[in-house]
């Protein structure tokens, strides 16, 4: 661990308020996390973030915590960074039905999102607790891959309830297919190859079924029933988010995008988490899973740029003080950096990167100049007249924003190893457009020096 020998009077604070964890092991005894008590409060979500995904100490840290508040406070969902539409099967698995084994089945064709070991912990939880803990999807479907898990079961919905648009349906489900990936990695390149007439009939299809499903629903719901309208209706706006996203990415990478245009996809699965905060039984409390990034509640820039407004700046001018973002990251050790490549499997590529001493000015400069462990800051605590960090860690490259806004609590470990995802289920951050967004920055970055 590197410690500057001028520490900054930010990491003096944080060495004498931060508290030690003594356990990574998601089994072991809970005590030590007992701060998080305080710490959140009476919130109604908390979110745990990663600075990367694929990162073995922070999947162990997360079941840990999502242990702690199942058990000590009384949470009752985890809400995770996986498709909204293709959650629901996951939930049914979670309460007990089918066999164990059948999870392998229900996760082999989706993105991967290193949820299997939650859910397995769900599973055995919920077999003998009184509250049994439920499973919610908030994102677009395959987190950008293909609109095809979102758009086929809208389909066996329309077949029952308005016949009558199954061809629309049934057109854009045809033009989706041509282009669906295991994650947007590999779909967004193979959208962008699509002829423009394609792209906008798509579009043009997707947008004319939404504002027709809000046009009857009273119809609608009395062909059926409240509960499977709202389902279809969320389905159907998760593929529209994610066919805008496309365009997005595609400015994106052209250089010509609008301002902050890839926030279709964040404020998606922010209004996903208020949907499922709605429908579940009064008093829900959520653990919320996903990225730094999607989580922080500023805005997030590149050299200077507005790019995107992340999911949890969404829920924290929606929920004030009962949405709390508890950021994780490492001072050390190896991160999986992304690499976009059409030939493998998810469309990318995984780089076992070292990481280089933190920058100055970093949240994780500042654990390692206060000599810290494996560790817990309350940020809402940190003295304001005390300037604070000015960036934190994204896999290898840096985000900056002002740490103490972002966020209001960080765990950091020492060390960090990434891990072997082969031939198991673990999601790609290639696929998300905040990741792509930091690919690109750091190759600005590059070509400045």
């Amino acid at each position: 661990m590197s410690v500057s020998s001028h520490p900054s009077p930010f990491a003096g604070w944080l060495g004498a308020h931060a508290a030690p964890l003594t356990h990574l092991d998601p089994e072991a005894p809970l005590d030590d996390l007992e701060p998080l008590r305080e710490l959140i409060g009476a919130a109604r979500v908390v979110a745990i973030g990663e600075s990367s995904h694929f990162i073995t100490e922070f999947s162990l840290m997360r079941r840990r915590i999502l242990r702690f508040l199942v058990e000590r406070c009384g949470f009752t969902v985890l809400a995770f960074e996986y498709g909204f539409s293709e959650g629901f099967s996951l939930d049914t698995w979670a309460q007990g039905e089918g066999t164990d084994d059948d999870l392998s089945a229900h996760l082999s064709a989706a993105i991967p999102v290193g949820v299997d070991e939650p859910l397995r912990w769900m599973r055995r939880h919920n077999a003998t607790a009184a509250q049994p803990v439920r499973f919610a999807g908030i994102d677009i479907p395959a987190a950008g891959g293909s609109l095809l898990p979102a758009l086929a079961p809208v389909a066996d919905y329309l077949r029952q309830v308005d016949p009558e648009v199954l061809p629309a349906i049934q057109q854009a489900m045809q033009i989706a297919e041509s282009f669906a990936g295991a994650s947007a990695a590999s779909a967004a390149p193979a959208w962008a190859r699509l002829a423009a007439a394609e792209q906008d009939a798509l579009t043009a299809i997707l947008m004319r079924l939404l504002i027709r499903f809000r046009a009857v629903e009273v119809l609608y719901v009395s062909r059926a029933d409240r509960h499977s309208y709202d389902i279809a209706l969320r389905r159907l706006e998760a593929a529209c988010h994610a066919d805008y996203g496309f365009r997005a990415m595609a400015g994106l990478y052209a250089g010509n995008g609008l301002t902050a245009d890839t926030s279709a996809r964040d404020v998606y699965m922010a209004g996903s988490v208020l949907w499922h905060l709605e429908r579940f039984e009064p008093g829900t409390r959520i653990v919320l899973a996903a990225h730094n990034a999607h989580i922080q509640k500023t805005p997030v820039s590149f050299n200077g740029h507005l790019t995107g407004l992340p999911m949890g700046q969404h829920l924290h001018n929606a929920l004030g003080d009962d949405y709390v973002a508890l950021a994780l990251s490492s001072v050390g050790g190896y991160t999986a950096d992304m690499r976009p490549d059409e030939t493998a499997r998810f469309g990318f590529a995984i780089d076992d990167t070292a990481l280089q001493p933190p920058e100055p000015g970093s949240i994780e400069a500042a654990f390692a100049d206060a000599g810290l462990g494996l560790s817990i800051a309350d940020l809402r605590q940190a003295p304001r007249e005390i300037p604070g960090p000015d960036r934190y860690r994204i896999q290898s490259a840096y985000l900056r924003t002002p740490v103490l806004e972002a966020f209001d609590a960080v765990l950091s470990t020492p060390t960090s190893t990434v891990a072997d995802t082969s031939g198991r289920a673990a999601r790609s951050p290639v696929g998300h457009v905040v990741d792509d967004q930091i690919a690109q920055g750091r190759d600005e970055n590059l070509r400045g020096e």
